[in-house]
């Protein structure tokens, strides 16, 4: 069982390794991406200068232009999103075509055991395909996936390629507040 943990996580960093280079290749080096990323980086440290600047004694025009720069680093940020898209497709076709390879190579073995047991909506994904009720053993899928998603975030960080803080706190992400919420 050990051997097939440890196998999963370097099956893991090699897949992000692979990712991050070929999002690389088709993204990251392009000129449109870095103009685009420098924009939302200067725009972003702008806007968060203005709201400590200002704090929560705004007045109605510096509400105006604090909701016009969200707006314009908003469409920056889909932009961006844009860029990368195609990237995403091209790599997530690859991945699912060696995910299925590996699931297939490690289908009904159990790779790992949880020290807690799942809630039971996640318990479908984490006890798949494993003969028996015992729903602290793991399965290749789930390991794969939690393993893949820290992995590939530190290895975009480590590599440079995760966005600034100053852009993450702006919540300009897809789940991030809305402009506006000086209103």
């Amino acid at each position: 069982m050990w051997a097939d943990t440890l196998l999963i996580v370097f099956i893991s960093i090699c897949t992000a390794l692979l990712g991050e280079g070929l999002t690389w290749l088709m993204v990251y080096r392009t000129e449109k991406y870095q103009k685009l990323k420098a924009e939302v980086e200067k725009q972003s440290k702008k806007l968060e200068k203005r709201k400590e600047t200002h704090g929560d004694s705004l007045d109605k025009q510096h509400k105006k232009k604090i909701e016009r720069e969200e707006e314009r680093l908003k469409n920056n940020n889909r932009d961006l999103s844009f860029v990368k898209m195609k990237s995403m497709f091209a790599i997530g076709f690859a991945f699912t075509a060696l995910l299925s390879m590996f699931n297939s190579i490690f289908d009904g073995r159990v790779v790992a055991r949880l020290p807690f047991q799942p809630l039971a909506w996640i318990q479908g994904l984490s006890h798949r395909n494993l003969p028996g009720e015992d729903y602290y053993d793991c399965s290749f899928i789930f390991l794969y996936i939690l393993c893949t998603m820290s992995i590939r975030q530190n290895i975009q960080k480590l590599l440079g390629f995760a966005p600034s803080r100053a852009a993450s706190k702006q919540g300009n992400s897809l789940f991030g507040p809305a402009p506006g919420q000086f209103k």
